[in-house]
């Protein structure tokens, strides 16, 4: 429950000097791995207007990444494109009913999810905190980087709209539609609900709910590293990332959220450079972030600015 008005909160997120080069020197590190895309036909999964595909790329590291991906099935593309990026605790679902909307969908499983956890596995919990003493081996340094390779997998995939290509999530997801669309351009609009991973620090202080409580029992264990933690984390703060965000972007927040504090939701809001982006708190609930009320939001968002595009293309 939110101590004081939320909206007056004022983040103490420092960004380093070379907050960019850092992340234009590892995406470029990324993009020298090939990326080698295959999709396996899933016909349990599909049905008479959805098919559904096992997806598989490379990315950082030549760490193998897993995802569902499912398109409309016997309808004429180029299709508008979204990328699910998912929660701390979950695993990618199938997102067939925007499919059936008339979307291609890659629901991605960042390394250390099922599906991507053969190579690396830090854990649940664990992920948090795993090497987070170092920019360079933290375990969200490749987590984030395979959110965003997916965008390239469907920019690799011929049924797609590459001018129409949006990305979404809630949590986790949330934090990580933030990082996505501030590093790469193609992403057309976003959607990121209950952001995790902003004002990382002063959330482990907001609250006393893991998985940022993580933090608090690595630091209650190693005193000493306090400073290294911070600097690291700084790299990977939704904070740093917002201001490079121009796409349009809404962003949902549930007031009596004890999982990602209102505070830093609001925070991440008023950082983010998009001119194009409006917020929607909802009283009365949590860390859901108004759900039941805000997904027709969402649909409506991406109707209006990613689809309207069609030429005769199928999948192959």
């Amino acid at each position: 429950m939110p101590r004081s008005d939320p909206s007056r909160y004022r983040a103490r997120v420092t960004r380093p000097a070379d907050f960019d080069l850092f992340w234009e020197r590892l995406l470029e590190k990324a993009a020298a791995v090939p990326l080698c895309p295959q999709v396996e036909h899933v016909p349990m999964r599909s049905t008479d207007d959805v098919d559904v595909f096992a997806a598989h790329f490379d990315s950082l590291d030549d760490v193998r990444i897993f995802g569902w991906y499912s398109v409309p099935r016997d309808r004429p593309g180029p299709f508008p494109a979204l990328l699910y990026v998912p929660g701390y605790l979950s695993d990618p679902p199938l997102q067939k009913a925007w499919s059936k909307r008339g979307y291609a969908v890659l629901s991605v499983a960042p390394r250390g999810k099922i599906g991507s956890n053969t190579q690396y596995n830090p854990g649940y919990p664990g992920l948090l905190t795993h090497d987070v003493v170092d920019r360079n081996t933290y375990a969200y340094r490749g987590f984030y980087v395979d959110a965003v390779r997916g965008v390239d997998f469907l920019l690799s995939r011929a049924e797609v709209d590459r001018n129409a290509v949006g990305v979404f999530g809630s949590s986790q997801g949330g934090g990580l539609s933030i990082v996505v669309a501030a590093l790469h351009r193609a992403i057309t609009a976003a959607s990121a609900g209950s952001p995790y991973l902003c004002g990382i620090l002063e959330s482990s202080e907001l609250t006393s709910t893991y998985p940022y409580y993580e933090i608090r029992d690595y630091l209650r264990t190693h005193p000493e590293q306090c400073d290294a933690v911070a600097e690291t984390l700084s790299y990977f703060d939704g904070m740093n990332f917002a201001p490079r965000i121009t796409c349009p972007i809404i962003v949902n927040l549930g007031l009596h959220d004890n999982i990602c504090p209102p505070e830093t939701g609001y925070a991440v809001f008023d950082a983010l450079g998009s001119s194009d982006k409006k917020l929607y708190p909802y009283d009365q609930f949590g860390h859901d972030g108004g759900r039941v009320q805000h997904d027709p939001v969402i649909e409506a968002f991406f109707e209006k600015h990613l689809h309207g595009h069609s030429t005769n293309l199928g999948i192959t």
